[in-house]
């Protein structure tokens, strides 16, 4: 009870103690400062979505040039000029360019992208005769034949045209172009024989020009291959081109080989087969005359160059400070590990692998790009046989064997894939080199040679191969097409070219698209457009496929006629300028910021159609 006790007083004593010590209350002491806010801050920008890859496109037509004429190359080579916003075409049927001003060009599809007609041109001429310099310091006349290239540098322009003979030599034509695309004569630079294709260093400070001195169809005259080059200083070109030529001038830059390993013809060859280049002539041919430089490529600091060299199945490399090259062999592509349609008799696409069968590359059209500073070659593999009265390497596989024809064999293995594929009607139908795949001269075929690798390529600065398209380009082709795939260019007739080298891959571009690099290569003879992804070289994707052209129309013409429209010969070209585009034979990629619509636009050139088509490339939303 005491403790209890105890602890109520003590309660009571703190409670009395509070009351007693709780004085009276104090003023309210003055409000402390209140710390500044400071200003609110700008409205941040809104992140993008992020995008996945490859990314989609939206192709769309935006404008078509049709000249009305069919089969004769009307519109061939076309180039951009941004002065005047013009697109620059040759026209081999009239001898003359065609200016299609594109200042006006949309931003929407047309109506009728088969069929339409929206651009026009002015006719852009040149003399048949020019006036070059020589090495004696005097002039020469020189008679002009057609014009096979131009190129366009700010406002300069190149054109490079034959002599009146394919075998004399050719010339330059540069010409300063003002706002309206109209040109004022510069000067004419003599080149080589069949100037073929030309273009402008990225600086400007060269003309590089492919001679590619074919030789007449009776080989009595074959000019050596060669490279024009053709200095500019303060927008003047030279009176005479440097020449890189394909015997003193060429280089081997293994250490394995000293100069005089090199500096015979003969020992030029060997090292050349060797590696893999192909020749095919007549005996007696050199290898200048059978190297035939065709589409050139310029690196981006302008100290290189690379030069397709396509029926040798090889690129050259040039050094623009030494004015040497380097020829590379580019290998095969071996048919044992790709699918591949090698017959049109079924006129179905249907795709097995053939052990023994190997493609050679032989790019047409090339292109240069950049990837963390390393220089990439892209080419479009379409392939080229030497196919002249005199000479001839191009046999079916059935010829190999014809006793009126090759009378060879074949190996064990190659005679089985034959006769199982469907003998005549199967792998016999396949064109194929007569020059390879009898190594040991036995007379048995151990491997067949087939023109082309039906595909695009990338390949490092070294012409090592690091990626190829395989087998997509006719497998896409066929998903989309149907039996339409493989088409001829001539007429609609699916399945049409599987014998002979596919779609054939013919020209190609690349260009920067948001960031991103692709690939644009255009089949010859089908028409099919493909879109790569290349920016990073070693993970290339394919992103897209368009082919203007309508598969459900009837006709036909023949290009090596006079009228390739004839209907005395049997052909028909009444629907022809409903069926859109037909043979793309050149692209230009047009960047956004020198585009005139502020989009990327593609141009090609149609040389069956005889149509320059416009498309806008842009990311889909």
């Amino acid at each position: 009870m005491q403790f209890k006790h105890s602890i109520i007083a003590l309660g009571l004593i703190t409670a009395l103690s509070g009351c007693v010590l709780e004085g009276d209350d104090g003023e309210q002491g003055a409000a402390g400062p209140i710390g500044q806010q400071g200003p609110a801050g700008e409205q941040g920008i809104s992140g993008e979505d992020g995008k996945g890859l490859p990314r989609e496109l939206n192709i769309e037509v935006v404008g078509r040039f049709a000249t009305g004429v069919y089969g004769k190359s009307a519109a061939e080579i076309v180039q951009f000029h941004q002065t005047s916003a013009s697109a620059f075409a040759i026209n081999a049927a009239s001898n003359q360019i065609e200016v299609i001003s594109l200042a006006d060009i949309p931003t929407v599809s047309v109506g009728s992208p088969l069929s339409d007609e929206s651009l026009s041109s002015v006719a852009f001429t040149f003399p048949q005769s020019v006036n070059v310099a020589n090495d004696q310091g005097t002039e020469t006349e020189l008679s002009l034949g057609e014009a096979n290239s131009i190129a366009i540098f700010e406002d300069m322009l190149a054109i490079a045209v034959a002599g009146s003979e394919k075998t004399a030599i050719g010339a330059v034509l540069f010409y300063q172009l003002d706002a309206l695309g109209e040109g004022t004569f510069v000067k004419a630079v003599a080149a080589g024989a069949l100037p073929d294709m030309l273009t402008f260093t990225p600086d400007g400070s060269k003309v590089l020009v492919a001679n590619e001195g074919e030789p007449d169809t009776d080989y009595n005259l074959d000019p050596e291959g060669s490279i024009s080059v053709v200095s500019i200083t303060d927008s003047v070109p030279a009176d005479l081109a440097m020449t890189i030529n394909m015997t003193s001038d060429m280089t081997f830059s293994s250490d394995l080989l000293d100069a005089e390993d090199f500096d015979t013809d003969s020992e030029r060859r060997q090292l050349l087969s060797t590696a893999g280049v192909k020749f095919a002539g007549p005996v007696g041919t050199t290898v200048a005359q059978d190297l035939e430089p065709e589409y050139i490529a310029v690196a981006a600091d302008s100290q290189k160059a690379f030069v397709s060299l396509q029926d040798n199945n090889a690129i050259g490399i040039i050094d623009l400070e030494d004015m040497t090259i380097e020829v590379k062999a580019l290998g095969f592509k071996d048919w044992a590990d790709y699918d591949i349609d090698f017959t049109n008799k079924d006129e179905v696409p249907a795709f097995r692998r053939l052990p023994g069968v190997y493609g050679m590359y032989q790019p047409d059209s090339i292109a240069a790009y950049e990837w963390n500073g390393a220089t990439f070659i892209v080419s479009a593999n379409e392939g080229d046989s030497r196919d002249w009265d005199a000479f001839t390497e191009e046999v079916r596989v059935k010829d190999i064997i014809d006793p009126d024809e090759l009378n060879m064999q074949l190996s064990v293995s190659l005679q089985s894939l034959y006769d199982e594929t469907g003998a005549n009607d199967g792998l016999g139908r396949l064109k194929v080199t007569s020059v390879l795949g009898d190594a040991d001269n036995d007379g048995i075929y151990e491997a067949l040679y087939a023109y082309g690798a039906r595909s695009f390529s990338i390949w490092d600065q070294n012409i090592n191969l690091v990626y190829d398209s395989g087998d997509e380009f006719e497998k896409i082709a066929a998903a989309v097409l149907g039996n339409d795939f493989n088409s001829a260019h001539t007429e609609n007739k699916g399945d049409n070219r599987s014998d002979d080298k596919g779609g054939e891959p013919e020209a190609i571009d690349v260009g920067e698209i948001e960031g991103r690099t692709y690939a644009f290569i255009g089949q010859e003879r089908s028409g099919d457009l493909f879109v790569y992804d290349v920016t990073n070289p070693f993970q290339a994707t394919f992103v897209s496929h368009y082919n203007n052209r309508d598969f459900s129309l009837d006709f036909e013409l023949d290009d090596d006629l006079a009228n390739p429209c004839d209907p005395a010969e049997g052909m028909d070209c009444e629907h022809i300028a409903d069926a859109g585009d037909l043979g793309p034979e050149s692209i230009k990629f047009v960047a956004a910021e020198d585009s005139p619509n502020g989009n990327p636009l593609l141009l090609i050139g149609n040389e069956v159609s005889g149509t320059v088509t416009v498309y806008q490339v842009t990311e889909a939303d």
